[in-house]
């Protein structure tokens, strides 16, 4: 077993807005064909459809976690958006979580169909910001961020402004007035939650997103990531919230849930692992490199702290380690992370329907939770809805 992590102080450089110890439990849509029994060997009734992935959310719903995160990718499976718009009226109190690809949209009409979203949804929505490659497209790093931050600029300006005049390398937009993209959340419209390690990621967030989403890593690195996009913040005069992508596998023994880890990769061998892997279009990112690099030094199991297993990223890109334990184990890590400062959680488990019935029966009453668009002001005040549905 990896020796015990070095105990880490939360008062060291990190700075968060939501000060109150409390964090946003959010589960995964897997509207990406990212769902199965076996790792690399997905059945067809896990496949993404309409039916498999709006069930996902449902339950979610149902079982009480705050946020669902609807997954973007050029892979077979439903639009994050367009899904979304029918979730808002499927479900009761669940927010969405939606991933949008910056410049696939020319982003007034972008600004647009988010706040009709956000209309429908009453406020239930928020964005997970992405700056990949559009499909078919390879520019390169500076180029990819500098047109996100474009499509930022323009989407903030429509939700804060009575009118939207903009000139940049990427959109020349004369003055219009934004009143058709005014959103339901007021006070800057939707959250903005990013995830990315590279440089220009990090300036990007601590420009003008809300919540920095992390991968696994070690308790030191995500603490030392957390101080870095603190520090860059604090420079524009700003603060972020912090969360962290990642599954888990909770059963009633410590046991049972190391069986189920092995289970879940007792069909991926290194060729059927590199070509699942691959068909995402971030497997070479500086994030999914760190977390490759932080699994080839884990432990004979894959371990790499106590109970964070790296199994998973043998055959999937992006997020690609979990918590593994009974439930007091996987509680007591997230009270770890919680500790750091971490206020946002987005968990997920294979099978997606199974694992979110399982943590949701073992850790999700134990957790004090919250809504961060609450947090953070942006719902309109009961007697002010009628200006914000004008």
């Amino acid at each position: 077993m990896v020796p015990p992590h070095t105990p880490v102080d939360p008062a060291q450089g990190i700075r968060i807005r939501t000060r109150r110890r409390q964090a946003e439990i959010a589960w995964f849509g897997a509207l990406c064909s990212d769902d199965c029994e076996f790792l690399g060997d997905p059945a067809p009734h896990h496949r993404s459809s309409f039916e498999h992935c709006s069930e996902i959310v449902r339950r979610a719903d149902e079982h009480g976690y705050q946020n669902v995160l609807l997954s973007s990718g050029w892979t077979e499976g439903q639009d994050a958006l367009g899904f979304a718009f029918s979730m808002a009226v499927l479900t009761r109190q669940i927010h969405q979580l939606v991933a949008l690809r910056m410049g696939e949209v020319h982003p007034p009409m972008l600004a647009r169909a988010i706040a009709t979203l956000d209309h429908i949804a009453r406020g239930r929505l928020a964005l997970n910001i992405i700056s990949s490659n559009l499909p078919g497209m390879d520019q390169d790093n500076e180029a990819r961020y500098a047109r996100s931050a474009e499509v930022l600029q323009i989407l903030k300006q429509c939700w804060t402004q009575n009118e939207l005049a903009f000139k940049g390398d990427f959109y020349d937009i004369a003055r219009i007035r934004t009143d058709a993209a005014r959103p339901f959340q007021q006070n800057g419209g939707p959250l903005l939650y990013f995830g990315g390690i590279s440089p220009r990621a990090q300036e990007l967030c601590a420009r003008f997103c809300d919540v920095f989403l992390m991968w696994p890593e070690t308790l030191p690195q995500l603490a030392e990531t957390m101080r870095s996009l603190s520090r860059q913040a604090s420079g524009f005069g700003r603060a972020l919230d912090f969360g962290l992508r990642i599954h888990v596998i909770v059963r009633e023994t410590e046991s049972q849930a190391r069986d189920a880890a092995r289970k879940l990769i007792s069909r991926l061998d290194d060729a059927r692992a590199r070509e699942t892997k691959c068909r995402s279009l971030d497997h070479q990112s500086a994030g999914v490199l760190r977390q490759d690099a932080l699994r080839a030094h884990a432990d004979d199991e894959g371990y790499i702290e106590d109970h964070l297993w790296s199994g998973i990223g043998r055959g999937r890109s992006g997020c690609g380690s979990a918590i593994v334990g009974d439930p007091d184990q996987v509680y007591a890590k997230l009270q770890q992370y919680m500790d750091l400062g971490m206020r946002s959680f987005i968990l997920s488990g294979y099978p997606h329907l199974h694992e979110c019935d399982l943590f949701a029966k073992y850790v999700l009453p134990r957790l004090q939770t919250c809504r961060l668009n609450e947090v953070n002001g942006r719902l309109p005040r009961v007697q002010d809805e009628h200006l914000a549905m004008a």
